[in-house]
């Protein structure tokens, strides 16, 4: 399998080439130069696969020669260490949770796959030092962070926006140390990936530092997030029904994985891009206008992104056919008001404790079933983070206390270790110095 890539100006590489590299040499991101076709007859034994074979079965064609199936064995084994619970709500609608991780949010499965993927690219080649630089709305800093966590030979570098980020994924992402440094970045998300992005094309800059990305815009955090939905399917509560997920989104990387999945053969019939006020692609799929924004803060912080770098990606899954992307994908914005209130709902009516991304996970599935039957469908949202992570909002909205889970507990003690960051020349100053 090789990657090209979406700006059609670079050479082809292959998978690990691409995980090193992040991006593209002409800032393009990287895309499979073809889609795998799921068989029937493996299609017809999901139900009876461990998550380990079928995470296996589902990123194998696009590894090509790069790992042997023993190595690729072992990094599944090694990424898929915790539960990815389906939990039924109503007839009609469950929770896929993929907080059960060691940082509490869904990107802990492709940032522990790409950072062993690198180790491995870096100890067959005996590559001189990486430095992984990445921007996070939230959860990816602390899921990178914890995945590179003391890894040889690798340097982490994180770009988050002062005060959007919650307390605890603050934390998560500034009280490492050692090979993880944290930036604290006066702007918004945005601002934090244009640097980054920018950092990848400075010929002065990639001359003396070898950068690659751990963000969804590298194959291996993106492609990894594809286990997600084959686990969906293998435990959904109603097989009978046709299954339709929706997908809290921010960055488009998770669901740009499932539509992927998708159109590889995986029999899911819909997804909903569920955002919160950042509503580009919601007001792109109704307009045919694609007109980001400057991004607005929110209580879904995760999801405050206004140019997602992965909707490209979509685009091409379609061959950038509108109508097609239309027949399978719906998008619906929700303010803070509605999320709060589908908080409340889903506590009032389930006894479900939801994080806000979930709840505009849940609004959309509740928004789709308006235009078709209910009864006749299987609607399972992504719940990708653990309440406690926004522990504010939910609490004061539900009028409760969370209990702390482990992983946070003695977090919550440690110093916050960062460096303030004013723009993209102090960041090129910054890693040329260090």
């Amino acid at each position: 399998m090789n990657y090209s890539s979406l700006n059609y100006n670079s050479s082809t590489v292959s998978f690990l080439e691409a995980v090193k590299k992040g991006l593209a040499t002409d800032r393009g991101l990287y895309f499979p130069e073809k889609l795998p076709t799921l068989s029937a007859e493996f299609i017809s034994q999901i139900s009876s696969m461990s998550n380990h074979e079928l995470a296996f079965h589902a990123i194998h064609p696009f590894i090509g020669e790069d790992l042997t199936e023993k190595e690729l064995k072992t990094i599944i084994e090694d990424t898929l260490r915790f539960e990815f619970p389906v939990v039924p709500l109503t007839n009609s609608i469950a929770s896929l949770e993929l907080f059960h991780g060691p940082t509490l949010a869904f990107k802990d499965v492709g940032a522990r796959f790409m950072a062993r993927c690198l180790a491995y690219a870096n100890q067959k080649e005996k590559g001189e030092k990486l430095t992984i630089l990445v921007a996070t709305s939230g959860d990816t800093g602390g899921a990178v962070a914890d995945g590179f966590y003391e890894a040889e030979g690798i340097d982490v570098v994180i770009l988050y926006p002062k005060g959007k980020v919650s307390e605890v994924q603050e934390k998560q992402l500034t009280t490492l140390g050692k090979n993880i440094t944290a930036l604290e970045v006066a702007g918004s998300f945005d601002d934090c990936q244009d640097m980054v992005k920018t950092a990848f094309i400075d010929v002065e800059l990639t001359q003396h530092i070898n950068l690659t990305s751990a963000n969804s815009i590298n194959i291996a955090r993106w492609l990894a997030q594809m286990f997600y939905y084959f686990i969906a399917y293998k435990n959904r509560p109603h097989p009978e029904k046709e299954l339709v997920i929706s997908v809290p989104s921010g960055n488009f990387g998770n669901l740009c994985a499932g539509i992927m999945a998708q159109q590889m053969g995986l029999p899911i019939k819909h997804f909903i891009a569920s955002t919160n006020s950042n509503a580009t692609i919601p007001n792109y799929l109704e307009t045919g206008n694609y007109e980001p924004q400057q991004s607005i803060p929110t209580i879904s912080n995760a999801m405050d992104v206004s140019d997602p770098s992965n909707f490209i990606r979509i685009q091409k899954i379609f061959n950038n056919d509108f109508y097609k992307l239309k027949k399978f994908v719906s998008s619906y914005s929700f303010s803070d008001t509605k999320t709060k209130k589908a908080l409340r709902e889903l506590y009032k009516n389930t006894h479900y404790i939801a994080d806000p991304h979930g709840a505009v996970g849940y609004l959309g599935l509740q928004e789709y079933f308006k235009e078709v039957d209910e009864t006749n469908h299987q609607g399972i949202f992504l719940e990708t983070a653990h309440p406690i992570k926004f522990a504010p909002t939910v609490e004061g909205t539900l009028k409760l206390k969370l209990d702390l889970p482990s992983q946070i507990e003695d977090l919550m003690k440690k110093p916050k270790l960062s460096i303030p960051l004013e723009d993209y020349k102090a960041l090129k100053k910054f890693l040329l110095e260090r």
